[in-house]
C-alpha cells in the first residue's frame, strides 16, 4: 500500500516534506471499512499535527496525517451493517488512527456517509470534517433548531428566521458549510467576517446576509447594522482574539462556541451577568471516546450528501491537485500555512 508520511528529517513547523512509504493495511475491526482512498483535502488540523515540534511516544511512526477522504468500499468487518463492498463513501476519518494521505484506510463505519451522487470523489472530500463540525456546532453546541434527518424543512425553522447569527472566519472550510447550513437549514439572518475582496465574495456566494471584517472592531461594526447583540457566535478565527467582542455581542441567554484553542486564559465572568454560555466543538471527540451517539457523524454525513443532491448545499472546493503524491501534499500545506486559502484544498488520484 503506498502511503505519504511526513519527512521527520527535513519536516518543521513552516516548512511542510512528505515522503512515499510502502506498508500493508491497518487490522480491521468488527465495524471498520476498508476504502481505497480515491480524493483527500487538506485541513488547518493536518498543518498543526505535521508541525508538532516532538511525536509522542504513543504516535504512529510513520505519521500518516489525513482527515477527509471519499473513496470505495473494498472490504468490511464482520459486524457492519451501514454499507457493502462498492459503495462510495466520504468520512473524516479518526484522530487516534492512521489517515487518508494512504491509498487504503479503515475508518469505523459509524462516522461514515454514503457520497453524494451528484458530485465526483474529489468534491466529496472536502466536505466531511467541516460539514461535521459544521454541523455539531451549530445544531448541538449551539442547540439551533435544525431540519430533522428525515425531512423537509420545518416550521419550527421558520419561527427562528429573525434570528441573527455571527460567523467569525467565513471563508475557510468550516465557515463555508456553516454559512450555508446557518441560512438554508436554519434559516437565520448571518453575518459572515472576513477581511480580503475575494473573501468577502466567497462569504456572500455561500449565502450571508451581511459581511464585516474581523481586522476591524466586529461590536462596531454589528452596532451599525442596527444590531445590539446577536443571538449566536460561531468562532472559527483566533479565538483569544474575538472572545472579548463576542461576549459584548452575544445576547442574554445566548451561547458562543468556537473550534479554535485558546493560548490564553478567558474571562468567563463576562458572560455570567448575561446567564450567556460558552462552548467548545471539537468534532473527533465521538470517535476518539467511542461515545454512545457516534452514529450520529453517519447520520448527519447522510443528511449533508442528501443536501447537496437537493442542490441545497453547494460545493466548497476551489483548488485541486493531482496526483496525490509528497510534492502536492506539499505544496497543499504551504498553501493552507498562507491563511488566505478560500474554501477546500482537494488532491485526487494516486499516481
Amino acid at each position: 500500500m503506498k502511503s505519504f508520511a511526513v519527512d521527520e528529517l527535513l519536516n518543521s513547523k513552516t516548512e511542510p516534506y512528505f515522503k512515499e512509504v510502502d506498508g500493508a493495511i491497518p487490522p480491521m475491526g468488527e465495524r471498520d471499512l476498508c476504502v481505497q482512498v480515491k480524493a483527500i483535502s487538506i485541513n488547518p488540523l493536518d498543518t498543526k499535527r505535521r508541525a508538532l515540534d516532538q511525536v509522542s511516544q504513543s504516535a504512529q511512526v510513520p505519521r500518516i496525517l489525513g482527515w477527509d477522504a471519499s473513496g470505495i468500499v473494498k472490504s468490511i468487518g464482520a459486524k457492519v451493517s451501514l454499507f457493502n463492498v462498492g459503495d462510495e463513501v466520504y468520512y473524516a476519518g479518526e484522530i487516534t488512527r492512521q489517515g487518508s494521505y494512504a491509498e487504503f484506510q479503515v475508518v469505523d463505519e459509524r462516522i461514515v456517509g454514503h457520497k453524494p451522487k451528484s458530485l465526483t470523489f474529489e468534491r466529496s472530500a472536502a466536505l466531511a470534517l467541516t460539514s461535521i463540525t459544521a454541523w455539531e456546532g451549530l445544531f448541538e453546541r449551539l442547540r439551533i433548531p435544525s431540519v430533522s434527518l428525515s425531512s423537509e424543512l420545518s416550521s419550527e425553522q421558520h419561527h427562528s428566521a429573525q434570528k441573527t447569527i455571527l460567523i467569525i472566519g467565513g471563508a475557510g472550510g468550516v465557515g463555508s458549510m456553516a454559512i450555508q447550513l446557518a441560512k438554508k437549514v436554519a434559516r437565520l439572518n448571518v453575518i459572515a467576517t472576513a477581511s480580503r475582496p475575494q473573501s468577502v465574495e466567497w462569504c456572500q456566494m455561500m449565502g450571508a446576509d451581511h459581511v464585516i471584517d474581523h481586522t476591524l472592531d466586529l461590536v462596531a461594526q454589528v452596532r451599525a447594522m442596527g444590531l445590539k447583540h446577536v443571538d449566536h457566535v460561531f468562532i472559527l478565527n483566533d479565538t483569544d482574539q474575538h472572545f472579548a467582542a463576542s461576549c459584548e455581542l452575544i445576547a442574554p441567554q445566548g451561547l458562543i462556541c468556537s473550534i479554535v484553542p485558546n493560548q490564553n486564559a478567558l474571562n468567563m465572568d463576562v458572560l455570567r451577568a448575561k446567564s450567556a454560555g460558552f462552548v467548545w466543538e471539537a468534532m473527533f471527540v465521538r470517535s476518539k471516546d467511542r461515545t454512545p451517539d457516534m452514529i450520529e457523524q453517519h447520520h448527519l454525513l447522510n443528511e449533508v450528501s442528501r443536501l447537496i443532491d437537493l442542490g441545497v448545499l453547494k460545493n466548497t472546493t476551489t483548488k485541486v491537485y493531482s496526483p496525490i503524491d509528497a510534492n502536492h501534499l506539499r505544496l497543499a500545506h504551504l498553501d493552507l500555512q498562507s491563511h488566505r486559502a478560500i474554501g477546500k484544498i482537494v488532491l485526487e488520484g494516486f499516481g
